[in-house]
């Protein structure tokens, strides 16, 4: 109910509107408020946690003593409504719709093909338009920073940064696209200044570009310009109120929380006085995740936002004092405008600050996480903490016994989440001191991803010297990530005080930082040996940087020798000019006919808008029930009692559903073998479903979940990695194999032979919406609607009929669009839409099923991780004669596709070699990890990686690069697969040919030997991979397809097919066909959804095989009722198309038809080993080079060239995007991407926060995109190629550069020939390859003695 009567209604504004609200609830966050109770569904839902971004929105407030606006982006999902008083709320439906008027921003996402499944899109749309509220003319440095917060799986990123590099003032080179870039010889910082040096460029091709000019995929031409005109305006009304100074506390009572907002220090003492326990929120970026994630529950809270004791900045000339409420965005402003106007001797701690606070989350957590939220909490991965102990800052606190100052030292942190902080005490200001002359403060950080990731280990370094010496006066040295809170290293500064700076000094201090800051074996988040090693790292880091900067102040007579010097570089960062080239249409098409031509994405502006509508936007119905999943926390167990009764008992809560409320079928069937709905007897991996509650509102569902009890009798023989289920022969049958020639001869003519290994490990996949439906009983007939997100809706209807044994014609499957699949929504969507089903036939109302990301990631599985296994021979040319290969996968504890996938493993590892000898075996394991799935690749990117691995070994054994093994095995002429289909290489070997000759390998090479021979603590590493990738299903029935096509009477068409769209601009593409073939201009046609009573029997969409199969069926039916036009128009031949359909109508001619593609007769004999499995190949080559940080692990992607074969592309804006977006997804797999499993089998990684994918931060700086020109195939509609799926492979060549730039680095340690380096290669992996003099300081713990903190993958 609502806050106490003096206290009024909460009062805001959203979207220029007056909200006015006398009851909410505290634990309503205003993502949940816009859409469900404002029906504003722009905002999306990805990840609950702060992480993802999709959920932005400007939050707007009148600061009284500036008398100015603040606009900031917020993550809707964190932000409390409580917290809203005064406030104005800006979504994505505020700023413009394609009703009336677009914003620019809006516009240029979408023209700029920057939105591709959408969902993320809103999101970036709000983080760009605050923005430029903020900065109406940003630099491309402000525009990254800006989407810093926000993720997309679908686009790769270069586009939406490519639309919004638009907005920048005074584009130069450095900030334009392609043709549009200059040769500046007089700017010292122009992008060509650079190119010798980094190699991130070739000149020539710029300029021939520049000279000859070519095709954009977007015009910039014609975009709106920003009008500051068409902003809403701050409400008049929440400036006086702000300004007449009244304010009340405010309190809020919900079910289970109170919340108060006091307006004065001393009410905040009051209350902390009376509620001691009570947390102070304010950004509730830490208290927020508490209450969601990890159950817990505060019954009071106590929000002072509007004290504005907290929020004083205060200058001396000893130092600054910030007040503890101010946010990491206002600390950040207040110590940059110091930076500036104080000399820059005393601002050796600002300057150190402000480099966490750069890479300190994103700009949404940033605008609302507070410096004393940050310190007292305590967090042991704490930025700034390190930094402001090492400082000597101090922590001024109130109570009702007064105000004291505490020390931020060693003292200060005493455990996890805990400070020396009294319960009743309150964070008031933190001081932070000027520095001192001699005295330097450095900060350094290492985290999974470069930015907005917390840091694996972080420090606070800070050394003051004699006058005029080099000895240390005073040393402080404090860690973040080594223990459970921030820690010092006083031992270690104890060995380096008193003595001069130097090597001496620091060796002694190496052993005493060991023993001083020990680090179990076991120890939570594990990477332990890493962790330990980057203490080690920045320490010498730390002495590089004060030996130089002894040297530059002439204290020491010798600064850094050449080579030791990098290791004070940064990585480089600075974006060049990505190129994009296409092909234009043939000579002679028809202006109308957007066949080849870069069309933007058909929902691309009501994507941007927050118009376009998912599963989850869709109105609740009347009566509408939520459900919320109960899965096991055991991994192997049987299921003594499910005791439902405490869940009944809760408020809302209707019903629990279990498999004997299942009217039909229990379970799917996949592969022959069979998945229960909902396990009945016994469970076979953490995160199963047992059971289901559905409830009134979701809150209530997922409180009911949690309070159903099911007791377990543990079981023996749990298996949870390959190696066991190999010892166990844990296996799902049949095993496959397949080989060509006699390898036991292959290996007798070898010169030499070489055994290996490569694991890789799983990659979840993170589609932005995550799984949604809703079913609708249909109230007579036992009919059902099912709106939902799927990529096969006809299997999702078939099984919900079988489940609820009703016949499949009583049951229709609508998808609108999906935000984003992968692969991830076909088997594990239908079992979920079957068990809705079954709670909306027991209930008779509808029921929506919406998985929270935890849950998302928790049950529906990941791609496959597999263990590789190789013996390979070969000559010393570098020709193999022989290799035998062994996959072992991880298919978890159901088979789902994993037998289809260890099919397709097989039938691509012999990627572009033709090695006269193979053998191969692949095998799914059983084990008791949650069942994995398809995924984008479906085995090949697993495959070929564990192929390409072979290569590189047999490279190193010979002391040759990669590309020469390559080039000297590769298919040549006419050839032959292991299993017997023909095919004819040539435009895969033009695809190398042109892809080492854009990148200019064969100098690069010398370039980087160069280079690394310079540094010794950054290396550069390059690579160049192949593909080959069969298109279609190897089942031949799965290639058909079906569509339906209606023209009415105004002309306008309907088109309806089997396809999903999924962001692959399926329907984009099916637009343009029926343009093509209706000659009619595209703004004619429409596509609502795939739905199973238009189009029946359907096939999924996958295997890059839509736009073949679902293109020929509209081009079919096309076709049709063109030729039944014939007459018409031969009568007519000057009329309109309107005119003529009109004239069909009264000729009685029918305007509705259906089309039918039958597919290719693909089929593959594993009993023979041969077989026809594709109907074509799509071939492509990527290069890339990278540069390492040898002592962190840290790289960066500073150039890549990949071009693709895909025939004719019918969309290059679309085709590019897909290629571009695919090998970002394959960086993520082969290089950040980490699943981790608990020793119990309990899934750690389970959202944004613990789980990595690319972010704008890991785009190649320099990404260049060729089409190959003058490509043919038959075999396909309008000679186009599948192309959803191949280059995600093509991320591999980063993998392959960092195991190349590795090598160099042990080849500086001593070390040669083949090394351990699994996939995905993370930080730790790279740093510890190196094997740095630092790296082998540190003890290992013997495999065995320990229970590690996770399971090693696969």
């Amino acid at each position: 109910m609502a806050g106490e009567r003096e206290c009024g209604y909460l009062t805001f504004y959203v979207n220029g509107k007056k909200v006015t609200d006398p009851d909410v609830d505290p634990e309503t966050m205003l993502l949940s408020y816009l859409r469900k109770k404002m029906r504003l569904t722009g905002t999306k839902y990805g990840c609950g946690g702060g992480g993802c971004g999709a959920c932005t929105a400007m939050l707007s407030r009148y600061q009284v003593h500036t008398g100015t606006i603040v606009h900031c982006a917020v993550n809707a999902c964190l932000l409390p409504v409580c917290q809203l008083q005064g406030a104005a709320v800006t979504t994505v439906e505020g700023i413009g719709n394609t009703k009336t008027k677009l914003h620019p921003v809006q516009e240029r996402i979408a023209k700029a093909h920057g939105s591709q499944c959408g969902f993320c899109t809103p999101g970036m749309v709000m983080s760009m338009y605050t923005l430029l509220r903020n900065k109406p003319q940003p630099d491309m440095e402000d525009i990254r920073e800006a989407l810093a917060g926000n993720l997309c799986r679908c686009t790769g990123y270069r586009p939406i940064l490519d639309g919004y590099e638009t907005f920048c003032e005074s584009p130069n080179c450095c900030q334009m696209n392609g043709a549009k870039s200059c040769l500046n010889e007089n700017n010292p910082n122009c992008c060509q200044q650079s190119v010798k040096e980094t190699g991130l460029a070739n000149e020539a091709e710029v300029a021939d570009s520049l000279e000859n000019g070519h095709l954009e995929l977007f015009s910039k031409d014609d975009l709106l310009p920003l009008d500051p005109s068409q902003d809403l305006i701050f409400p008049p009304e929440l400036i006086r109120m702000a300004e007449s100074g009244v304010q009340t506390t405010q309190t809020f009572r919900g079910e289970r929380i109170t919340w108060v907002s006091p307006v004065s220090l001393d009410e905040v003492v009051d209350l902390k006085a009376l509620h001691p326990q009570a947390p102070i929120v304010m950004g509730n970026t830490n208290i927020g995740l508490d209450i969601k994630f990890k159950g817990v529950l505060h019954p009071f809270i106590i929000s002072p936002t509007r004290v504005p004791e907290l929020f004083e900045v205060k200058h001396t000339p000893q130092g600054v004092s910030i007040g503890a409420g101010c946010s990491m965005s206002g600390v950040r402003a207040v110590l940059g405008g110091l930076v500036q106007t104080l000399p820059p001797e005393q601002t050796e701690l600002h300057r150190a600050l402000l480099q966490q606070l750069g890479n300190l989350a994103g700009q949404q957590i940033r605008n609302v996480a507070t410096l004393g939220g940050n310190i007292v909490s305590a967090y042991p991965n704490s930025d700034l903490n390190p930094v402001l102990a090492a400082g000597n800052c101090r922590l001024t606190v109130v109570s009702k016994g007064g105000t004291r100052e505490i020390p931020i030292n060693k003292d200060f942190f005493v455990g996890f989440g805990k400070t020396v902080l009294n319960p009743d005490e309150i964070a008031l200001s933190v001081f932070i001191p000027v520095s001192c002359k001699g005295e330097f403060v450095r900060a350094f950080r290492q985290a999974p991803r470069k930015e907005n990731a917390l840091a694996t280990v972080n420090a606070g370094m800070r050394v003051r010297f004699h006058d005029g010496s080099s000895a240390v006066e005073d040393l402080s040295i404090f860690y973040g990530g080594v223990g459970p809170c921030t820690v010092s290293a006083p031992k270690t500064c104890q060995q380096i005080i008193g003595r001069l700076w130097g090597e001496e000094a620091l060796n002694a201090a190496y052993q005493m930082l060991l023993e001083e800051i020990p680090l179990p074996p076991s120890a939570p988040g594990g990477k332990v040996a890493f962790r330990r090693a980057l203490t080690l790292s920045f320490l010498f880091k730390f002495y590089l940087q004060m030996h130089q900067k002894l040297a530059e102040m002439g204290v020491i007579a010798e600064g850094l020798q050449q080579d030791m010097r990098s290791g004070l570089d940064p990585l480089p960062s600075h974006f060049l000019p990505s190129y994009q080239e296409f092909q234009g249409v043939l000579e002679g098409q028809p202006g109308q006919d957007p066949v080849g031509r870069p069309m933007m994405h058909r929902s691309a502006l009501s994507q941007a808008t927050g118009e376009a509508v998912y599963c989850d936007d869709m109105p609740r119905t009347e009566g509408e029930l939520f459900l919320s999943l109960v899965t096991s926390t055991k991994a192997h167990a049987k299921i003594i009692n499910i005791d439902m009764s405490a869940a009944l008992a809760l408020p809302g809560v209707v019903d629990v559903i279990t498999t004997k409320d299942i009217p039909g079928k229990k379970f799917r069937t996949f592969s022959g073998l069979t998945e229960e709905l909902l396990a009945e007897e016994e469970v076979t991996c953490v995160g199963q479903i047992v059971c289901a509650v559905v409830a009134d509102t979701k809150p209530h569902a997922k409180q009911g979940a949690a309070a159903v009890k099911i007791t377990y009798e543990d079981l023996p023989d749990r298996v949870f990695t390959v190696e066991e289920a190999i010892e166990k022969k844990s296996f799902f049958e049949p095993q496959r194999e397949i080989g060509r020639g006699d390898v036991t001869k292959g290996f007798k003519m070898a010169d030499q032979i070489y055994e290996g290994e490569i694991r890789i490990g799983g990659q979840e996949h993170f589609y932005m919406e995550t799984q949604s439906m809703l079913v609708i009983p249909g109230g007579e007939d036992k009919e059902m609607n099912v709106y939902l997100s799927s990529q096969h809706p006809s299997y999702v209807q078939d099984s919900i009929a079988e489940t609820l044994d009703i016949p499949s014609n009583r049951v229709t499957c609508h998808v609108k669009r999906v935000g984003g699949a992968f692969g991830g929504k076909v088997t594990k969507t239908t079992i979920l839409a079957c068990i809705t089903a079954v709670a909306a036939w027991k209930t008779e109302r509808s029921v929506r099923l919406v998985l929270e990301r935890g849950e998302d990631m928790l049950i529906t599985g990941a791609r496959h991780p597999v263990l590789g296994q190789y013996k390979v021979g070969f000559m010393r040319d570098g020709q193999i004669t022989a290799a035998d290969v062994k996959y072992y996968t991880n298919a978890g504890n159901c088979v789902d596709e994993s037998v289809l996938v260890i099919e397709k493993i097989l039938l691509h590892f012999d990627n572009a070699y033709n090695i006269p000898n193979l053998h191969g075996r692949s095998t799914a394991c059983q084990t008791n990890l949650p069942s994995n799935t398809a995924f984008r690749g479906f085995g090949v990117p697993q495959s070929l990686l564990v192929t390409e691995n072979i290569i590189n070994d047999v490279a190193l054994k010979l002391g040759r690069t990669a590309e020469e093994i390559r080039e000297a095995n590769m298919y040549r002429g006419p050839s032959l697969t292991p299993y017997k289909m023909e095919f004819d290489p040539e435009n895969m070997l033009r695809c190398w040919e042109e892809c080492k000759r854009r990148s200019s390998i064969q100098s690069r090479h010398d370039d980087i030997a160069q280079f690394n021979q310079r540094n010794h603590w950054k290396k550069r590493g390059i690579a160049l991979v192949p593909i080959k990738y069969g298109i279609g299903f190897a089942e031949s029935f799965l290639n058909q397809a079906a569509a339906l096509v209606h023209i009415f009477l105004d002309g306008t068409v309907l088109v309806s097919h089997g396809g999903a769209e999924m962001g692959q601009g399926l329907h984009t593409k099916m637009q343009q066909v029926a343009s093509r073939e209706l000659c009619i201009p595209s703004s004619l046609i429409h596509i609502s959804e795939t739905n199973t009573h238009m189009v029946p029997n359907t096939c999924p969409s996958a295997a890059s095989f839509g736009t073949d199969a679902n293109g020929m069926a509209v081009k079919d039916a096309c076709e049709t009722l063109y030729t039944r036009l014939e007459p018409i128009r031969k009568k007519d031949p000057e009329g309109t198309w309107q005119s003529w359909i009109q004239k069909a109508f009264l000729e009685k001619i029918s305007l509705s038809t259906t089309g039918y593609y039958r597919g290719l007769d693909l089929y593959m004999d594993w009993e023979k080993q041969e077989g026809h499995p594709y109907a074509y190949f799509t071939y492509g080559a990527c290069c890339c080079e990278v540069e390492l940080d040898c002592l962190t692990g840290d790289y960066r992607t500073v150039r890549t060239d990949l071009v693709m074969d895909i025939g004719r592309s019918i969309n290059p804006s679309i085709d590019i995007g897909q290629i571009e977006g695919a090998f970002m997804q394959g960086v993520g797999l082969y290089t950040m991407e980490e699943l981790k499993f608990s020793p119990s089998g309990v899934l750690y990684t389970r959202g944004p926060g613990q789980y990595k994918i690319p972010a704008i931060c890991d785009v190649p700086l320099q990404l260049n995109i060729y089409l190959l020109p003058g490509s043919q195939n038959p075999h396909a509609i309008y000679s186009s190629k599948g192309i959803g799926e191949p280059a995600l492979f093509l991320g591999s060549a980063v993998f392959f550069a960092l195991k190349d730039a590795v090598a160099s680095a042990r080849r500086d340690a001593g070390l040669s020939g083949p090394f351990e380096f699994n996939s995905p290669a993370t930080p730790e992996r790279t740093c510890l390859a190196c094997a740095s003099h630092l790296t082998q300081m540190v003890p290992i713990s013997e495999p065995g003695s320990f229970q590690p903190w996770a399971i090693e993958s696969p």
